[in-house]
Protein backbone atom coordinates (compact mmCIF):
# COMPACT_ATOMS: atom_id res chain seq x y z
CA UNK A 1 0.00 0.00 0.00
CA UNK A 2 1.55 3.23 -0.97
CA UNK A 3 0.91 5.98 1.40
CA UNK A 4 0.53 9.52 1.12
CA UNK A 5 -0.02 13.26 2.62
CA UNK A 6 -2.54 15.77 1.67
CA UNK A 7 -2.32 18.86 3.28
CA UNK A 8 -5.88 20.02 3.02
CA UNK A 9 -8.00 23.35 3.95
CA UNK A 10 -11.29 23.32 5.44
CA UNK A 11 -12.30 27.13 4.69
CA UNK A 12 -13.25 29.71 7.11
CA UNK A 13 -16.06 27.34 8.83
CA UNK A 14 -19.02 26.76 6.51
CA UNK A 15 -18.88 23.12 4.87
CA UNK A 16 -20.32 24.95 1.77
CA UNK A 17 -17.04 26.51 1.70
CA UNK A 18 -14.71 23.41 1.41
CA UNK A 19 -13.50 22.81 -2.24
CA UNK A 20 -14.77 19.48 -4.15
CA UNK A 21 -11.23 18.47 -4.02
CA UNK A 22 -10.30 19.02 -0.36
CA UNK A 23 -14.30 16.96 0.07
CA UNK A 24 -13.18 13.90 -2.26
CA UNK A 25 -9.71 13.85 -0.39
CA UNK A 26 -11.69 13.57 2.82
CA UNK A 27 -13.66 10.77 1.65
CA UNK A 28 -10.39 8.45 1.00
CA UNK A 29 -8.40 9.02 3.74
CA UNK A 30 -7.78 6.86 6.94
CA UNK A 31 -6.27 8.97 8.94
CA UNK A 32 -7.04 12.90 9.57
CA UNK A 33 -4.56 14.82 11.46
CA UNK A 34 -4.82 18.47 12.90
CA UNK A 35 -5.76 20.49 15.91
CA UNK A 36 -8.61 19.60 17.81
CA UNK A 37 -11.19 21.91 16.62
CA UNK A 38 -10.87 21.17 13.01
CA UNK A 39 -10.76 17.62 13.36
CA UNK A 40 -13.75 17.84 15.11
CA UNK A 41 -15.45 19.01 11.83
CA UNK A 42 -15.16 15.70 10.25
CA UNK A 43 -17.48 13.33 10.44
CA UNK A 44 -16.23 9.86 11.79
CA UNK A 45 -16.95 6.86 9.62
CA UNK A 46 -15.76 3.35 9.36
CA UNK A 47 -11.97 3.16 7.98
CA UNK A 48 -11.35 6.80 9.73
CA UNK A 49 -9.24 7.58 12.93
CA UNK A 50 -9.01 11.40 13.54
CA UNK A 51 -5.84 12.02 15.05
CA UNK A 52 -6.62 15.49 17.42
CA UNK A 53 -4.05 17.72 18.83
CA UNK A 54 -3.41 20.77 20.88
CA UNK A 55 -2.45 24.02 19.30
CA UNK A 56 1.42 24.88 19.29
CA UNK A 57 2.23 21.16 18.27
CA UNK A 58 2.88 21.47 14.80
CA UNK A 59 6.13 19.99 13.72
CA UNK A 60 4.57 16.81 16.10
CA UNK A 61 2.35 16.89 14.08
CA UNK A 62 3.72 16.76 11.19
CA UNK A 63 6.18 14.20 11.63
CA UNK A 64 3.44 11.97 13.04
CA UNK A 65 1.53 12.24 9.44
CA UNK A 66 4.67 11.62 7.69
CA UNK A 67 5.40 8.64 9.81
CA UNK A 68 1.92 7.16 9.06
CA UNK A 69 2.10 7.88 5.26
CA UNK A 70 5.76 5.83 5.16
CA UNK A 71 3.91 3.16 6.69
CA UNK A 72 1.05 3.09 3.88
CA UNK A 73 -1.39 5.16 5.31
CA UNK A 74 -3.18 7.90 3.36
CA UNK A 75 -3.32 10.67 5.43
CA UNK A 76 -4.71 13.87 5.41
CA UNK A 77 -3.22 17.00 7.68
CA UNK A 78 -6.27 19.53 7.81
CA UNK A 79 -6.22 23.32 8.47
CA UNK A 80 -8.95 26.25 8.84
CA UNK A 81 -8.74 28.44 5.77
CA UNK A 82 -6.39 27.56 3.36
CA UNK A 83 -2.82 25.63 4.44
CA UNK A 84 -0.21 27.43 2.56
CA UNK A 85 -1.23 30.67 4.94
CA UNK A 86 -0.36 30.67 8.17
CA UNK A 87 -1.02 26.75 8.88
CA UNK A 88 0.10 23.31 8.31
CA UNK A 89 1.85 23.33 4.92
CA UNK A 90 4.61 24.74 5.80
CA UNK A 91 5.04 22.85 9.09
CA UNK A 92 4.93 19.77 7.36
CA UNK A 93 7.58 20.99 4.65
CA UNK A 94 9.73 22.02 7.89
CA UNK A 95 9.39 18.19 8.87
CA UNK A 96 10.25 17.06 5.65
CA UNK A 97 13.29 18.80 5.33
CA UNK A 98 14.85 18.09 9.15
CA UNK A 99 13.10 14.53 8.80
CA UNK A 100 14.57 11.35 7.47
CA UNK A 101 15.31 10.81 3.59
CA UNK A 102 12.23 8.31 3.15
CA UNK A 103 9.79 12.18 3.47
CA UNK A 104 11.35 12.99 0.75
CA UNK A 105 9.94 9.76 -1.72
CA UNK A 106 6.37 10.16 -0.23
CA UNK A 107 3.19 11.63 -2.18
CA UNK A 108 2.83 15.06 -0.81
CA UNK A 109 0.28 17.33 -1.61
CA UNK A 110 -0.97 20.58 -0.83
CA UNK A 111 -5.10 21.06 -1.53
CA UNK A 112 -6.09 25.30 -1.05
CA UNK A 113 -8.61 26.57 0.50
CA UNK A 114 -11.03 29.78 1.26
CA UNK A 115 -8.60 31.37 4.01
CA UNK A 116 -10.34 33.98 6.06
CA UNK A 117 -9.10 36.89 4.57
CA UNK A 118 -10.17 36.11 1.03
CA UNK A 119 -13.61 35.25 2.88
CA UNK A 120 -14.14 38.29 4.59
CA UNK A 121 -13.26 40.72 1.91
CA UNK A 122 -15.70 38.77 -0.25
CA UNK A 123 -18.13 39.84 2.96
CA UNK A 124 -16.74 43.09 2.85
CA UNK A 125 -16.70 43.95 -0.89
CA UNK A 126 -13.34 44.10 -2.56
CA UNK A 127 -10.82 45.76 -0.01
CA UNK A 128 -7.66 43.66 -1.58
CA UNK A 129 -8.85 45.11 -4.92
CA UNK A 130 -5.29 46.82 -5.28
CA UNK A 131 -1.77 45.78 -3.92
CA UNK A 132 -1.98 44.10 -0.23
CA UNK A 133 -0.48 42.22 2.57
CA UNK A 134 -1.40 39.95 5.14
CA UNK A 135 0.81 39.99 8.42
CA UNK A 136 0.20 37.43 11.56
CA UNK A 137 -0.25 39.65 14.55
CA UNK A 138 0.57 36.58 16.76
CA UNK A 139 4.72 37.02 18.47
CA UNK A 140 4.39 33.44 19.12
CA UNK A 141 6.89 32.32 16.22
CA UNK A 142 8.73 35.79 15.78
CA UNK A 143 9.52 38.82 17.78
CA UNK A 144 7.14 41.93 18.18
CA UNK A 145 10.22 44.18 16.64
CA UNK A 146 9.89 42.44 13.24
CA UNK A 147 6.01 42.78 13.76
CA UNK A 148 6.38 46.65 14.53
CA UNK A 149 8.44 47.15 11.44
CA UNK A 150 6.69 45.21 8.71
CA UNK A 151 3.58 47.47 10.03
CA UNK A 152 5.73 50.95 9.45
CA UNK A 153 6.80 49.27 6.14
CA UNK A 154 3.73 48.35 4.83
CA UNK A 155 1.83 51.46 5.76
CA UNK A 156 4.83 53.77 4.09
CA UNK A 157 3.99 51.71 1.21
CA UNK A 158 0.48 51.88 1.47
CA UNK A 159 -0.89 48.75 1.19
CA UNK A 160 -4.37 47.52 2.39
CA UNK A 161 -3.37 45.08 4.77
CA UNK A 162 -5.12 41.91 6.60
CA UNK A 163 -4.26 40.95 10.02
CA UNK A 164 -4.41 37.54 11.27
CA UNK A 165 -4.65 36.63 15.12
CA UNK A 166 -5.09 39.94 16.58
CA UNK A 167 -5.76 40.08 19.84
CA UNK A 168 -5.52 36.99 22.44
CA UNK A 169 -6.33 37.34 26.28
CA UNK A 170 -2.41 36.54 26.57
CA UNK A 171 -1.26 39.28 24.39
CA UNK A 172 -3.52 42.25 23.99
CA UNK A 173 -1.03 44.75 24.06
CA UNK A 174 -0.04 43.62 20.43
CA UNK A 175 -3.07 44.97 19.19
CA UNK A 176 -2.97 48.05 20.78
CA UNK A 177 0.58 48.97 19.64
CA UNK A 178 -0.71 47.99 16.31
CA UNK A 179 -3.47 50.51 15.93
CA UNK A 180 -1.11 53.59 17.37
CA UNK A 181 1.56 52.52 15.03
CA UNK A 182 -1.20 52.41 11.84
CA UNK A 183 -3.11 55.52 13.36
CA UNK A 184 0.58 57.66 13.65
CA UNK A 185 1.68 56.35 10.56
CA UNK A 186 -1.30 56.74 8.22
CA UNK A 187 -2.70 60.03 9.75
CA UNK A 188 -6.13 59.51 8.07
CA UNK A 189 -9.71 58.06 8.48
CA UNK A 190 -8.78 54.71 5.68
CA UNK A 191 -11.41 52.07 6.60
CA UNK A 192 -10.60 49.25 8.78
CA UNK A 193 -13.16 46.19 8.38
CA UNK A 194 -13.40 43.72 11.24
CA UNK A 195 -15.16 40.56 10.09
CA UNK A 196 -15.88 37.98 12.87
CA UNK A 197 -16.61 34.15 12.97
CA UNK A 198 -17.03 34.86 9.13
CA UNK A 199 -19.31 32.10 7.48
CA UNK A 200 -20.63 31.20 10.64
CA UNK A 201 -24.44 32.16 11.63
CA UNK A 202 -23.28 34.46 14.58
CA UNK A 203 -21.12 36.44 11.62
CA UNK A 204 -20.52 40.13 12.66
CA UNK A 205 -19.23 42.72 9.50
CA UNK A 206 -18.38 46.02 11.16
CA UNK A 207 -16.44 49.37 9.03
CA UNK A 208 -15.00 51.73 11.29
CA UNK A 209 -12.95 54.88 10.87
CA UNK A 210 -9.14 53.94 11.46
CA UNK A 211 -9.02 56.89 13.91
CA UNK A 212 -12.27 55.85 15.92
CA UNK A 213 -10.79 51.78 15.86
CA UNK A 214 -10.35 50.63 19.54
CA UNK A 215 -8.59 47.39 20.69
CA UNK A 216 -11.67 45.71 22.06
CA UNK A 217 -13.30 45.39 18.26
CA UNK A 218 -10.88 42.45 17.73
CA UNK A 219 -10.49 39.21 19.01
CA UNK A 220 -8.62 35.60 18.04
CA UNK A 221 -11.92 34.76 15.74
CA UNK A 222 -12.06 38.28 14.02
CA UNK A 223 -9.77 38.87 10.69
CA UNK A 224 -8.78 42.45 10.66
CA UNK A 225 -8.04 44.78 7.31
CA UNK A 226 -6.53 47.71 6.82
CA UNK A 227 -7.36 49.71 4.11
CA UNK A 228 -5.13 51.51 1.49
CA UNK A 229 -5.41 55.46 1.18
CA UNK A 230 -6.81 54.86 -2.38
CA UNK A 231 -9.80 52.38 -0.36
CA UNK A 232 -13.05 53.86 -0.53
CA UNK A 233 -16.50 53.29 0.53
CA UNK A 234 -20.40 53.08 -1.22
CA UNK A 235 -23.02 53.62 0.34
CA UNK A 236 -25.50 51.49 -0.05
CA UNK A 237 -29.71 50.42 0.21
CA UNK A 238 -27.86 47.97 2.95
CA UNK A 239 -23.88 47.30 4.26
CA UNK A 240 -21.90 49.70 2.72
CA UNK A 241 -19.19 48.37 0.29
CA UNK A 242 -15.78 48.66 0.74
CA UNK A 243 -13.33 48.49 -2.11
CA UNK A 244 -10.06 49.94 -3.26
CA UNK A 245 -9.67 50.63 -7.16
CA UNK A 246 -7.25 48.47 -9.32
CA UNK A 247 -5.50 51.52 -10.26
CA UNK A 248 -3.15 54.34 -8.26
CA UNK A 249 -2.31 57.39 -9.66
CA UNK A 250 1.92 57.71 -11.24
Amino acid sequence: MTGSVIIAGLGPGNDALITPEVSAALTQATDIVGYIPYVARIAPREGLTLHASDNRVELDRSRHALDMAADGHKVVVVSSGDPGVFAMAAAVFEAVEAGPSLYRSLDIRVLPGITAMLAAAARAGAPLGHDFCAINLSDNLKPWALIEKRLRLAAEADFAMAFYNPRSKSRPEGFVRTLEILKDACGDNRPVIFARNVSHVDEQIKVVPLMETTPDMADMRTMVIVGSSRTRIIEMDGAPIVYTPRSAPA
